[in-house]
C-alpha cells in the first residue's frame, strides 16, 4: 500500500453509469436548474477517489487535487476513520510556488523537461478530437496543446 496518494483525476473519471446519466441530463438543463442541480442534488464520478481510499496505507495521506463539484456523494467515512487517513485537498496554490518554479521554468537547458512535455500540438479546432485522443490514451497522447489560429 501507497504511504501517500495523489488523486488528480477528480469529477472527470469515467467510472461510474449513474453519475454519467447525472452529469448528461444536467447538461440539458437551463442554466439556474442546472447550478441548483449541481449544488444541491450533484453527484460528481468518484471512481479514481475511492479508489485512492483503497490504496493508502493506514495513517497515510491522500491529497486531492482532482476538481469535484458535486454536493450529495457519499465518502466512505467510516473506511477513512478505521485506517486513519489524513485527506488534503484543495486549490493549486499558485502563488507560494512562483518564485521557486519561474526560475527552473526559464532556465534554457530545461531541466523540468517541460519543453518537450507535449506530445502533440493541435489547431484549436481539433479540440473535440484532441480530447477523446487524450480520453482514450490513442496516439501516446500524454499532452494535448491546443494552438489558436491568428
Amino acid at each position: 500500500l501507497a504511504d501517500s496518494v495523489i488523486e488528480a483525476v477528480g469529477m472527470e473519471a469515467h467510472g461510474s453509469p449513474a453519475a454519467k446519466l447525472a452529469h448528461t441530463i444536467t447538461g440539458f438543463l437551463p442554466d439556474k436548474a442546472a447550478e441548483m442541480m449541481m449544488t444541491r442534488a450533484g453527484m460528481d464520478r468518484m471512481s479514481a477517489l475511492m479508489q485512492s481510499f483503497e490504496i493508502v496505507r493506514r495513517g497515510g495521506t491522500v491529497s486531492i487535487i482532482g476538481v469535484y463539484g458535486g454536493a450529495a456523494d457519499p465518502m466512505p467515512m467510516m473506511k477513512l476513520f478505521d485506517k486513519g487517513v489524513t485527506l488534503r485537498m484543495g486549490q493549486a496554490h499558485v502563488k507560494r510556488w512562483v518564485d521557486d518554479l519561474m526560475p527552473l521554468l526559464t532556465d534554457g537547458s530545461d531541466p523540468l523537461g517541460v519543453d518537450t512535455l507535449a506530445t502533440h500540438h493541435l489547431p484549436l479546432e481539433e479540440a473535440p478530437h484532441a480530447y477523446e485522443m487524450f480520453q482514450k490514451k490513442q496516439d501516446g497522447a500524454i499532452k494535448v496543446v491546443l494552438n489558436p489560429t491568428a
